[in-house]
């Protein structure tokens, strides 16, 4: 067999790897007797905190400065979301 058809037959051991480790737990928050996945509300405060620098930059002036915001304003809240993350959930 060629080294090439080796490493592809390999890659879904190596990938799939670190699965059966044990001490790892899916993030998850009991909300109101119902279980969250974290991702989910990490996502809602960078949200939040996104539009809360929205209105921030346009009372500063500084909107019209960020071009283009189709592109600023997901990555602002990519930034604020795994901010969240990171702050609360990292273990």
């Amino acid at each position: 067999m060629k080294s090439s058809t080796i490493r592809v037959a390999l890659f879904p051991l190596l990938a799939v790897a670190g699965c059966g480790r044990s001490g790892f737990h899916s993030p998850a928050i009991d909300l109101l007797g119902s279980y969250f996945p974290a991702w989910m509300i990490c996502m809602v405060a960078g949200l939040g905190l996104t539009l809360i620098a929205r209105l921030l930059l346009i009372w500063l002036k500084l909107a019209g400065c960020l071009r283009p915001a189709a592109i600023v304003y997901p990555c602002l809240m990519t930034v604020f979301t795994l901010a969240v993350w990171l702050a609360f959930f990292k273990n």
